[in-house]
């Protein structure tokens, strides 16, 4: 009797399957914004006060007069009203990489039983979700957990449309009765605010006299996976951990490099349209996407905006993902490592700072030993990954990111910084006190007249580094898929601001010894690279040399698990750097680290249950049953006077025994919590059960390729990374 039911029935919807007819489309000209209220919406439905008002709080951070948001919130009501909303929604950010929201309706009743509609600039400003029930790190008690969200107005509302309406959404900060931050807005604001402040004040010692407010700016490159939806719903890992707990690899994977850009699937294809249609109605910059390097992997990458904007994008970009995904016969797949054997997804954070006046800092232009500005900051960043790598690899820590980190596909634990050859050899020069002229990449001739020559770049990229320079800007390439990116952005941002504070300090001591600006400069930077240079790296970050010398030779910390890197953010430096500018007080900090924790311990819990739970009644069954037919097989065929060989039967045999003996002892070790820390717990997860985990798939994959197909009860990875 066939156990494999859902597979075939999964096949057999999947066949049936043809691409979503999208009709026509129109012009990105006609639908590009057109749910935002945007500051070009506010032009045209503001009063010219008000509206100069909104202008430069969006711009700037100026902060807003009650008045003006009575104004605000009767324009926005209005507005919202004519795109279909009853409801408006505060959209927040809880330090769970996801989303919360909570709606409210437009409506009030009169005492003449009329229903009519209000929307006040106090609603606008202030709400007040319940709290109690988002993580927290022991910030409140229970039974003092009054929460407020707060408008963000320099991140512009929109309107979202789902099957059941229209809501307007507003993006909000979210903090307790007392204050604390709950969220990850606040801190990445106040990043951005530490980070202008120190900024500010370097450029005006290197004799900038014109200085506008300097911003951040976040472009997040996010990979995904898709299979379809009738496997997901067969398999109880990826509805419930979101990735395959068992998989035995498929003959043909990523070995022939034929999936990266290659062409797109046509349901994949109109899926995209689909999504995209979406994120240009909500004004996302949706700029690239095409196929990634494992089967069934995809990505896609926005261009450019401010860091605050970029956040709350981002958030709505995965949003969006899942919904449109689902309308497709799709399940998008965030997990940073869904599938054994194949590439994970990360979400490559490309990361820069600048401003009206002075542009990109972190554009060197074509003599990049002539640009200070760009020399001071990129020197600040050297720095600033220096002093606080640990920093960066705990808020990139994961129980999911664990899996690809350090692999043959995502960044090391180790944190370094890769320039590119030109840019080191500029620093070098820097450091040995010689700046010389640099070397330009020169011109691409390929031989071919048909074919234009073009500027080559004076450096090559390195995929190997989690912290590169690529050109205009860094890209932190060691960002989980799933996660959000507040979190690093809040940490490059408050290293910044500390390490420009710090060349700040330097430069004031060296312009009182009666230095000019440029020779200031360069000398702090001589210092910046003597005391810091052990962060550059332009070697391979996988190589077994690299990892020894980062730690042994350059003092490197190499950290690769969340148990080894979350602890670092109790460390004295990281706390000291997040108060001394203001980003986050002693007491949050420890929250976030308890927040973190605990979801580091749930994950890794949850799997080991569903891991058990799957191997016992799922994957054992169907061993058992197969060797039943087996045998009875083999019984009339010995009756016939035929012999089989019992080879298979016996390797089936002894990997079943061999499955329930290690569940046995994942049992066990599920079932330990007698810790005297969290740090203790987890350890005991990523060095005991996580090993113990590893066991048990060993049998099981093995499992399946002995089983016969038909009884087989789980989707293997060969249907769904290939059938579309």
């Amino acid at each position: 009797m066939s156990s494999n039911l859902a597979r075939t029935q999964a096949i057999h919807t999947i066949s049936q399957r043809s691409p979503m007819d999208l009709g026509k489309t129109d012009p990105l000209s006609k639908i590009w914004g057109c749910d935002v209220f945007n500051l070009a919406r506010m032009e045209e439905t503001l009063s010219k006060n008000a509206f100069k008002a909104m202008k430069k709080t969006f711009q700037t951070g100026e902060p807003l007069n009650p008045a003006t948001a009575d104004v605000v919130a009767a324009a926005m009501k209005e507005w919202a009203m004519s795109k279909g909303a009853k409801f408006f929604s505060h959209i927040f950010y809880p330090m769970t990489n996801a989303t919360a929201e909570k709606h409210d309706g437009f409506i009030i009743s009169s005492p003449e039983g009329n229903a009519i509609t209000d929307f006040s600039g106090s609603l606008l400003i202030k709400g007040e979700p319940d709290g109690s029930s988002f993580p927290n790190g022991s910030l409140r008690m229970t039974n003092a957990a009054r929460g407020y969200t707060a408008w963000d107005p320099t991140s512009p509302a929109y309107i979202m449309h789902t099957a059941n309406g229209a809501t307007l959404m507003i993006p909000c900060v979210f903090l307790s009765w007392t204050g604390e931050a709950l969220d990850k807005k606040i801190p990445l604001l106040r990043s951005n605010a530490a980070m202008n402040t120190a900024a500010q004040r370097v450029l005006k010692l290197m004799g900038e006299t014109d200085v506008a407010t300097l911003n951040s700016s976040c472009g997040a490159e996010q990979e995904y996976f898709l299979i379809d939806e009738a496997f997901a719903t067969a398999r109880p890992d990826i509805l419930l951990a979101g990735r395959t707990l068992f998989g035995a690899p498929p003959a043909k994977g990523q070995q022939f490099d034929d999936h990266y850009f290659g062409a797109i699937p046509e349901r994949v294809q109109v899926f995209m349209q689909d999504l995209e249609d979406k994120l240009y109605r909500l004004g996302i910059p949706a700029k690239t996407h095409h196929n990634e390097v494992a089967p069934g992997q995809f990505e896609i990458a926005p261009y450019f905006e401010s860091a605050n904007v970029a956040a709350d994008h981002q958030q709505l970009l995965m949003t969006l993902m899942k919904i449109t995904a689902k309308s497709h016969g799709f399940l998008c797949m965030l997990h940073e490592k869904p599938f054994a054997g194949v590439n994970g997804s990360g979400k490559h954070v490309n990361w820069s700072v600048g401003n009206a006046t002075q542009g990109n800092l972190l554009d060197p232009g074509n003599t990049p030993e002539e640009n200070l500005h760009f020399l001071a900051f990129c020197g600040a960043v050297i720095r600033g990954v220096h002093q606080f790598g640990p920093l960066l690899r705990a808020v990139i820590a994961s129980a999911s990111n664990d899996h690809r980190l350090g692999a043959n596909e995502a960044p090391p634990a180790i944190l370094s910084v890769y320039l590119g050859s030109q840019l080191e050899q500029v620093f070098q020069d820097i450091k040995d006190g010689k700046l010389l002229k640099t070397k330009q990449g020169g011109q691409m001739d390929l031989g071919l007249s048909q074919i234009l020559k073009f500027d080559r770049d004076p450096g090559d990229r390195n995929r190997t580094s989690p912290f590169a320079f690529t050109g205009n800007r860094f890209e932190f390439r060691a960002v989980g898929s799933s996660q959000s990116v507040s979190g690093p952005l809040i940490a490059m941002n408050t290293m910044l601001a500390d390490s420009l504070n710090w060349i700040a300090d330097k430069l004031e001591a060296e312009l009182k010894g009666g230095k000019d600006a440029a020779t200031a400069t360069l000398a702090v930077l001589k210092v910046v690279m003597e005391q810091h240079g052990n962060a550059v790296f332009g070697g391979d970050g996988y190589s077994s040399d690299w990892h020894k010398a980062a730690v042994e030779e350059r003092g490197l910390k190499n950290l690769p698990t969340s148990a080894d890197a979350l602890p670092e953010l109790l460390s004295p430096e990281v706390a000291g750097l997040f108060e001394r500018t203001g980003v986050l007080s002693p007491v949050e900090l420890h929250s976030r680290f308890e927040v973190y924790a605990e979801q580091y311990v749930n994950s890794i819990d949850v799997e080991a249950k569903l891991m058990i739970n799957m191997a016992t009644t799922m994957i054992y069954p169907a061993a058992v049953t197969y060797l039943s037919e087996l045998s009875a097989t083999a019984g009339s065929l010995q009756e016939l006077g035929i012999t089989l060989d019992n080879a298979v039967a016996k390797s089936i045999a002894a990997e079943a025994n061999a499955l329930m003996a290690a569940v046995g002892k994942l049992s066990e070790a599920s079932a330990k919590h007698d810790f005297t820390s969290v740090q203790d717990h987890m350890r005991f997860l990523a060095d005991t059960v996580r090993e113990l985990m590893n066991e048990v798939r060993a049998h099981a994959d093995t499992l399946e390729t002995l089983i016969s197909d038909e009884m087989w009860p789980l989707p293997k990875y060969s249907e769904m990374l290939f059938i579309k």
